[in-house]
């Protein structure tokens, strides 16, 4: 029955940094230091348990499938654009494809980068055109500016600040290419609100631009999965169409709701990133990229970055490997900034290596 399957899935997939929490575990250490998933340490603030309990008394019935009080809590957040949402960052990108992309259309790719743009675009039979970044993994807008035009890419796929080097584009780079391309460009925005750049007002001037953002980092929601769209105006009704229905449940919309109107509590973690990812770049005794997203790259080198993995997580720290990122070489590590004991832990021992 094998031979159902598609070949684009015979192999591959989104790698996951499990394997180092399973020897993290079999060391004896029930309770490793976490800094592989860049998340957030901290649990939500009170109003947003309060609102996810609330909700849990109506799970019985469909959620609002057009999730409209996380959308007013958008619009009073962020402004007047037009909103989508999806399950987590992924739902968005995912659907954005399934809406633009068919049987050899293109999109381009600013790599190295988050692996995810590339399966989802596989899983509709787009092809792939990678742009590789700086030997600094700064972006070349006219590198991918020329790529987009050469290939007619329907989407150019950028990350700022990048996963996993944790650059930030600057923002008239980012209407250089917004300028010089003829399909859209997706702005994965994830990492934003840990850096000083701001691209919301782009919306406003240009209708093939997209930005992606999630509630997974900044607010602490990433085991609800919460992710959003702006989108211009023309396009929403598209992407409603190709969505799956009830995208986003009852109990993630109400506490998402919740956050993004009581977001003081997410402060304390934002200066506990700015602290500690200076801290890593300053006290590690490996290269860091400097960057603007709640965690740090390193290269290892010599070491390969699966070795670097195995040998801090037999000390009780769980960081990621790079290797699985396209275009990334093996000799990088992504630490992503944690509790300020795990971050204490982790200088400890990459110090000891």
């Amino acid at each position: 029955m094998k031979r159902l399957i598609r070949p684009v899935y015979n192999a591959g997939g989104y790698v996951f940094a499990t394997k180092a929490a399973d020897i993290a575990r079999s060391a004896g250490y029930d309770m490793p230091a976490r800094l592989a998933s860049n998340e957030n340490p901290y649990p939500p603030s009170p109003d947003v348990l309060a609102a996810a309990r609330l909700a849990l008394r109506n799970v019985n019935r469909y959620p609002d499938e057009r999730s409209d009080e996380f959308r007013l809590a958008l619009k009073e957040k962020f402004g007047d654009f037009s909103f989508v949402s999806g399950v987590g960052m992924d739902g968005v990108i995912e659907t954005v494809i399934r809406t633009t992309i068919g049987d050899g259309d293109r999109i381009v790719v600013s790599t190295p980068t988050f692996s995810f743009y590339r399966l989802a675009a596989q899983a509709q039979g787009g092809e792939v055109i990678d742009v590789p970044r700086n030997d600094d993994f700064s972006v070349d807008a006219e590198k991918i500016s020329s790529a987009a035009s050469e290939c007619d890419a329907k989407i150019v796929f950028l990350c700022t600040p990048n996963n996993p080097s944790g650059n930030v584009t600057p923002g008239k780079d980012i209407e250089k290419i917004l300028d010089s391309i003829d399909g859209m460009l997706f702005l994965d925005n994830a990492y934003v609100d840990f850096c000083d750049e701001d691209y919301i007002s782009l919306m406003s001037d240009y209708e093939n631009l997209i930005i992606g953002r999630t509630m997974s980092k900044y607010y602490g929601l990433a085991g609800l999965r919460v992710g959003f769209g702006i989108v211009p105006g023309w396009f929403a009704d598209y992407y409603e169409r190709a969505q799956t229905p009830f995208v986003l449940n009852s109990v993630s919309m109400a506490a998402a709701a919740a956050a993004l109107r009581n977001d003081s509590y997410t402060v304390k973690y934002h200066s506990v990133v700015k602290e500690w990812r200076e801290r890593f770049i300053n006290e590690s005794p490996y290269p860091a990229v400097s960057g603007g997203a709640n965690f740090v790259m390193f290269d290892v080198s010599p070491y390969e970055g699966d070795e670097v993995v195995g040998m801090l997580a037999r000390k009780g720290v769980i960081v990621r490997s790079c290797a699985s990122f396209p275009g990334l070489g093996d000799n990088y590590i992504r630490v992503s900034i944690g509790e300020p004991w795990e971050n204490e832990m982790f200088l400890k021992e990459i110090n000891s290596l």
